[in-house]
């Protein structure tokens, strides 16, 4: 989850609206903090137009999926990650977040919607056409990260205008983007149940049946570290401390190792789409976390109001700071709308710090270990993907095969999705954010003697 919101411009029929999500800061733990409601105002006046509850209230919608009153009281919920907008039929889409507490569910028993939901709204007034949950009674901080995909594509032998939501588990959801209904099923699957003392998590979660998943999901001893046999057999006696087990398995106080970690999957970078092709390209991060919580014995008022807390869910290390998952630790995929089938998918981007560490200094390694992070990439109608995604060089990408053209280092980790523009003589640039504070700098890139 995150603090940020984003703001969308409408020209409805019923005038100009300004809709705007709301900023929560990140894991707070006390009753009554703050909903995460979803707003539009008369961009002319800055009156109110509507509201949408995505925690609702008592005798909406979804009310009745709040257990022991919860909707009362629970917080967060809110659209972090950019909305989308279908303009010609006034539809807005909302990407959701998981409520507080983001990793203990035991004070909001119940399915929680909207939470970790795509919701799609008329944008003119506020009402909700459809919604999926893609998450329920969450616990793992996957929120929905990236701005739903609108994409026109060809499945089962016709025409369909649909949305994809990229997942931080490592899923494309694609649904028909004005009724809803799923273009390839969704299974509700048996996950297993949490063993923390007043914990009643979901004993089913949605899966879908096509696109297959595009990142690696759940643990096993067999991810752990292998570049030699000494460092994998220190790195599963690592693992055997924690629970193990698949995707959507709960946070513990023993501590669990979840795949995908609390930053995906994908994240706010999100998906490219080749409208031409049908082809979806995604950087992921396989970057896995510790889900471990602890009892709360002496609660602050006004922080903290939970039994339960997370602990850590950061990423697991061993041998003085190796990562305690075998590479690679980025993934860039070309996943095909029209099939719902993965065209390709290779190792994206290096980690320069981790071919230093003393302990691989003799160790033969892969030529891409992966980058994880946040960013996505772009793509162009001439065949070239562009994207950072975590790593310290912008890469150009054949889309035919995930393959580098060219790369360029760019002397720190890149922070940003790349964007293109085209000046006024024609000539076409790319632009990346790398850095960060007063090392934050923007690089730009253009063909040489292109244009007048």
């Amino acid at each position: 989850m995150n603090s940020r919101y984003r703001l969308i411009a409408l020209d409805a029929a019923t005038g100009p609206l300004v809709i705007v999500g709301n900023g929560v800061a990140d894991r707070l733990v006390y009753k009554q903090d703050p909903p995460g409601d979803v707003r539009a105002f008369d961009a002319h006046t800055g009156k109110p137009a509507w509201t949408f509850h995505t925690v609702p209230l008592v005798g909406e919608f979804g009310s009745d999926t709040w257990s022991k009153g919860s909707e009362k009281y629970t917080g967060h919920t809110n659209v972090w990650a950019p909305m989308t907008l279908d303009e010609a039929r006034g539809l807005l889409y909302l990407p959701v977040s998981t409520p507080s507490n983001d990793f203990y569910g035991g004070a909001r028993p119940g399915q929680n919607l909207f939470a970790d939901s795509l919701v799609c709204l008329d944008a003119a007034t506020g009402k909700r056409k459809w919604h999926y949950q893609l998450v329920h009674h969450g616990l793992w901080d996957y929120d929905l990260p990236g701005p739903p995909v609108l994409a026109s594509i060809r499945a089962g032998g016709k025409r369909i205008d649909a949305v994809v939501q990229l997942t931080k588990m490592g899923f494309a959801f694609v649904f028909d983007r004005v009724t809803g209904t799923p273009v390839w099923p969704i299974e509700e699957r048996a996950v297993p149940a949490s063993d923390v003392p007043g914990e009643q998590a979901w004993p089913r979660q949605p899966f879908p049946t096509r696109p297959p998943g595009f990142e690696e999901q759940g643990v096993t001893l067999d991810d752990a570290f292998d570049l030699t046999p000494e460092l994998q057999a220190e790195a599963r006696a690592e693992m055997q401390k924690y629970r193990m087990g698949p995707i959507f398995t709960p946070p513990s106080l023993q501590g669990t190792l979840m795949r995908p970690g609390i930053i995906g999957g994908a994240n706010w970078g999100g998906g490219a789409f080749d409208s031409e092709s049908g082809i979806l390209y995604v950087k992921s991060s396989h970057a896995p976390a510790i889900a471990r919580l602890r009892k709360v014995t002496a609660p602050v008022a006004g922080s903290v109001e939970a039994e339960y807390v997370m602990d850590s869910a950061g990423g697991p290390q061993f041998h003085n700071g190796l990562p305690l998952f075998k590479p690679p630790y980025g993934l860039l995929t070309a996943i095909d709308l029209n099939r719902g089938a993965i065209v390709w998918r290779v190792p994206f981007g290096d980690d320069a710090r981790l071919r230093a560490h003393p302990a691989l200094e003799d160790v033969k390694l892969p030529e891409h270990l992966g980058a994880a992070g946040a960013p996505g990439a772009i793509v162009t109608r001439g065949g070239v993907l562009f994207a950072g995604g975590g790593d310290a060089a912008l890469h150009a990408v054949d889309t035919a095969n995930g393959q580098d053209l060219w790369t360029f280092p760019l002397g720190r980790r890149s922070t940003a999705t790349p964007m293109t523009y085209r000046a006024a003589n024609g000539r076409q640039f790319v632009v990346i954010a790398s850095g960060s504070g007063r090392d934050a700098t923007l690089t730009a890139f253009a063909l040489a003697g292109q244009g007048r």
